[in-house]
């Protein structure tokens, strides 16, 4: 039996779109737009705080962003995907995303996958009582930060999230990692040769495995969640 780990990063790797901005083009598409205005001077985390607090204070509610979130695209092959292979008990799942906790957990409760995942490492958030949701960087900007120098947001190293998480629960006979984005690629970097990183095409961790390369790993690209499910039967 192989032991297996399978690392899933949220937006447009286990979902199908970024639950960040799902929420604004579903309810305020000015401050959608904002979100693209400020992200060239602006660390993101800190613009989806401060669009939560802007949307809070203009009316939009707990009850608003929740049914939100509940109705984002979630393929049915993935949800599939990841229950078939929980079931058989050899697969530890662990989700590592820079999205935020009240975002993913709510997603995954409504398809029934909170389960599944070992752990979930993301930039914290929680409900106040006054609705507004609090979101901060998953490492505070005035504590220590993190050294990565491959292009890692300053709120989270996801190879250092990775190599904790591997501390924490020993070693894997294999790790694979589902990832899209630029910032998947400090940890898909630091995977052995029997690893494997399904990256999903079209997208910046595809960019740059072809721009710089220095993978160790397998590389398997994909474009929909179809496809993983056909994998994961393989197991």
């Amino acid at each position: 039996m192989v032991k297996r780990l399978i690392v899933y990063d949220f937006d447009w790797s286990m979902a199908d779109q970024d639950s960040d901005r799902w929420i604004f083009e579903c309810l305020a598409i000015d401050i959608r737009r904002k979100m693209d205005d400020l992200e060239k001077d602006v660390q993101w985390t800190d613009i989806v705080t401060q669009s939560l607090r802007e949307g809070h204070a203009r009316g939009i509610t707990r009850q608003q962003i929740e049914d939100t979130l509940r109705a984002m695209p979630f393929h049915p092959a993935m949800e599939r995907a990841i229950k078939t292979t929980k079931a058989k008990g050899d697969t530890t799942f662990f989700c590592l995303s820079n999205a935020n906790s009240v975002f993913i957990s709510t997603i995954l409760e409504s398809k029934g996958l909170s389960y599944a995942f070992e752990e979930i490492v993301t930039n914290p958030a929680t409900w106040q009582e006054s609705g507004l949701l609090d979101l901060r960087r998953r490492i505070d900007p005035d504590g220590e930060q993190h050294t990565c120098t491959v292009g890692c947001s300053p709120n989270m190293c996801k190879g250092a999230e990775l190599d904790a998480f591997l501390k924490r629960h020993g070693e894997y006979d294999q790790v694979i990692y589902v990832g899209d984005g630029s910032n998947d690629f400090c940890p898909v970097l630091r995977l052995r040769s029997q690893d494997l990183v399904l990256c999903r095409t079209m997208r910046g961790l595809q960019r740059r495995i072809t721009k710089e390369g220095g993978l160790k790993c397998q590389i398997k690209y994909w474009e929909g969640a179809w496809e993983i499910e056909e994998l994961y039967a393989t197991f």
